[in-house]
């Protein structure tokens, strides 16, 4: 049975995280406090985001375990002002992954803060309420590579995923393999 994205969001809490030691431990980043469920400070600045969920032919989703905080998410980032939500898409795969990829669908929009959308960003002076674009894309061409955003690239069976998924992309990654879309939260 695949875990709700609250079951989830509970895991990382109650066992041990599997962290690299060059990343999340070196930098003093708590994995699990990065993320809040509720904007907390009246400074919070918004931002967007932009990222896919990208499938191979054997229908597996592409994950990357971030280098930032030991976490799996899928490739995405914030917008660059003057680029399409498409643009940014395509762009933030090739960055993090190696990969070309056609955008085929947009899986939703999610802003909930009670979703781990309000992100605590280590360096930062103020919390930050992302909005995710989280898209749908296919592989055209490339050649998968770990980006110094990632310390692996690894694609999962649907019904296999890891527990530690970054709190923000729970829902999106719980959507697709549900087989939601156009989802806004």
């Amino acid at each position: 049975m695949i875990p709700t994205p609250s079951e989830r969001w509970e895991a990382p809490k109650r066992r041990e995280f599997h962290k690299s030691q060059e990343s999340a431990d070196d930098m003093n980043i708590d994995s699990i406090n990065m993320y809040a469920r509720e904007v907390t400070d009246p400074a919070t600045r918004m931002n967007v985001a932009v990222g896919a969920i990208v499938t191979d032919a054997a229908g597996r989703i592409l994950l990357e375990q971030r280098s930032d905080n030991g976490m799996w998410g899928i490739p995405g980032g914030m917008m660059d002002v003057g680029e399409t939500i498409l643009e940014a898409g395509i762009r933030e795969v090739k960055e993090e992954t190696g990969l070309d990829v056609r955008i085929t669908g947009l899986l939703g929009v999610y802003s909930d803060p009670t979703d781990g959308c309000v992100v605590n960003y280590p360096k930062a002076p103020h919390p930050w309420h992302i909005i995710t674009i989280a898209l749908i894309a296919e592989i055209i061409g490339g050649e998968l590579t770990i980006s110094d955003e990632s310390l692996t690239l690894r694609f999962f069976e649907p019904d296999a995923l890891p527990d530690e998924i970054i709190p923000p992309l729970l829902r999106p990654v719980d959507d697709f393999v549900r087989g939601r879309r156009n989802v806004i939260r």
